[in-house]
């Protein structure tokens, strides 16, 4: 077995990180942060080594997007880089050591003039005195005398410092940019020459038995998880592969909620919603005065620099709400957008400003689209965020007439939002419900039909209860649990139904398709109707003396769903049919 510095070091600070990256062996997505240390050690690594172009092109490659992060970075690298090639004599870079139980990479040997040869490492840290202590240069001294026969002089660590400042929230680009460059100024790369120590040796061989015989392996939480690639994995069991594991799902165990609420102004919508866990509120009308949920206020936001002003649109503004949310770095439960039909009205003049327009007839072909394009992806990523719950609200509109069959007029009650994005809205929710003030009383109304606007992925038996928090978890638990009861008994019911066929009510159809009296086996008895015989014109008064008592109740009983007088016309000229044939 072959070990290295590293891998021991790695053991010592954690047992648990190094059997996932040595053992098991677990991949993990690459890093997007622009001061990775991984990325930007070989960065400078590979500037010394290849000159800082190829440092700058290498790390800027790195990452699919840059920002200005990564430009400050790269000004870093372009100040350090050269004053620590000026540090540093020729000599051959990258020089591995391969021996049966230990490897590593010398960052740069030189030879001296008397044979004997001096050796660096580069360290991007201001962490001088825990590397002084290290026993990395000591061990590539041992193994690499041991390989090559050669001797090695000198030991050296080139030290090039991290400079790591933040822009004010009162500070421009410019003028951080002007102060950063002002703070590397006053650095300077650093040689520290190490003496050698035998010891170091001895307990390196000494951890390396300890790592190879070791069977158990247990983390080590400590401020240097915040540096480990594993933290999301270790710490929070987040697990990001594509296929999911192969075991079935508890389906009647309710992870996450999400309700669109909606009724009349002051009805109590938003003091309802408050009583949800941990909620945050995206407000966008300033109703916040009497519920105590923290909020984000949805607005233009304007940001006066000097004489420029500088306008921030809402609805960016509730996207990058989103996209913060989407990191779960905060430990809110309930999400609630208060309200609906605002963050469309702010993605229209959004999609507006982005297109030049001033309204979608103005682009009819595309606008009306885009518009509804735009909103419904965003609140897609809503509905998706991990969060307990997720409560959207609404007004209701009352301003719509249906006519019904009649010629009735009645109010429509639904959610003030343009209708196709409202039934589009619906789907993606599990329960739609109105919220309903008479006087004093309030109540949580479920009911849908033709007047009343409704939907979701889930049917609520009780159609309506008190606007209480208590009393409406119980109502989704029987709509969730009935639900299950149904997509459990689906199969059941459809394997029923094929292997018996329904039969149409007599009430509901014409004469012509009746067919139970076809199994009557009795010798003066015939079939009503056979549609593929084409009728004699035979009187109607011969063959009806000759019917039995049961045909004529079974036939009164189909006269409310048949016209008499065509019954009466084609009946007997297909009975008289029949006769002639036998």
């Amino acid at each position: 077995m072959q070990v290295s510095h590293s891998r021991i070091e790695l053991f010592e600070k954690c047992a648990y990180r190094y059997q996932l990256r040595y053992r098991d062996k677990i991949l993990t997505l690459p890093p997007d942060n622009a001061d990775h240390a991984l990325i930007l050690g070989l960065a400078i690594h590979t500037g010394i080594e290849k000159g800082l172009q190829q440092a700058i092109d290498d790390y800027l490659m790195s990452y699919p997007i840059v920002t200005d992060l990564h430009v400050h970075e790269v000004m870093k690298m372009e100040h350090l880089i050269p004053k620590a090639i000026d540090m540093l004599p020729n000599g051959q870079h990258e020089v591995h050591i391969r021996t049966t139980h230990f490897q590593g990479f010398i960052d740069l040997i030189c030879k001296n003039p008397d044979g004997t040869y001096d050796m660096y490492d580069f360290k991007y840290s201001n962490n001088v005195s825990n590397y002084r202590k290290s026993a990395q240069l000591h061990l590539y001294k041992y193994f690499w005398e041991k390989m090559t026969g050669k001797t090695i002089r000198n030991m050296y660590f080139l030290f090039i410092p991290k400079v790591q400042i933040r822009q004010k929230k009162s500070e421009d680009l410019l003028g951080f940019r002007k102060r950063l460059q002002q703070e590397l100024n006053k650095v300077e790369p650093k040689l520290v020459e190490i003496e050698f120590d035998y010891d170091k040796v001895i307990e390196f061989m000494l951890k390396t038995k300890t790592v190879i015989e070791a069977k158990e392996f247990p983390k080590n939480e400590s401020h240097l998880c915040n540096w480990c690639e594993y933290q999301d994995y270790c710490l929070k069991g987040n697990d990001y592969m594509i296929l999911p594991k192969n075991e079935r799902r508890n389906i009647e165990k309710i992870e996450k909620k999400v309700v669109w609420l909606y009724g009349s102004p002051f009805s109590g919508k938003t003091t309802f919603a408050n009583e949800f866990p941990d909620p945050l509120m995206l407000n966008t009308d300033g109703n916040v005065k009497f519920v105590d949920a923290p909020f984000v206020a949805i607005k233009d936001q304007l940001k006066v620099e000097g004489r420029l002003s500088k306008r921030t649109l809402a609805w960016q503004t509730f996207k990058d709400v989103i996209a913060e949310l989407e990191k779960k770095d905060n430990d809110f439960k309930t999400i609630i957008v208060d309200l609906l039909e605002d963050t469309y009205e702010h993605c229209r003049l959004y999609m507006y400003d982005q297109m030049g327009i001033s309204h979608e007839s103005d682009d009819s072909f595309r606008a009306w689209d885009k518009v509804r394009t735009e909103f419904l992806s965003t609140l897609k990523k809503l509905m998706n965020l991990d969060y307990e719950n997720i409560i959207l609200i609404s007004h209701e509109d009352t301003s719509k007439d249906i006519t019904k069959k009649g010629g009735d007029k009645i109010t429509a009650i639904k959610p003030n939002l343009q209708e196709k994005t409202a039934n589009k809205v619906a789907g993606m929710v599990d329960i739609v419900a109105r919220v309903i003030a008479d006087g004093e009383v309030r109540t949580l109304s479920f009911k849908t039909n033709e007047v009343v606007f409704g939907g979701g992925r889930l049917t609520a038996e009780t159609t309506q209860i008190g606007l209480d928090y208590e009393e409406f978890l119980k109502v989704y638990e029987e709509a969730n649990k009935a639900a299950v009861a149904k997509l459990k008994g689906g199969k059941v019911k459809k394997e029923e139904t094929e292997q018996k066929p329904s039969r149409r009510s007599k009430k509901d159809e014409p004469i012509e398709q009746v067919e139970p009296l076809e199994e009557v086996d009795a010798p003066d008895t015939e079939p009503i109707v056979e549609p593929e015989i084409e009728p004699e014109a035979e009187p109607v008064e011969e063959v009806q003396e000759e019917k039995p008592k049961t045909r004529q109740r079974r036939q009164r009983k189909t006269e409310d769903a048949a016209e008499p007088e065509q019954q009466e016309e084609e009946k007997p000229k297909t009975r008289t049919r029949r006769k002639r044939d036998e």
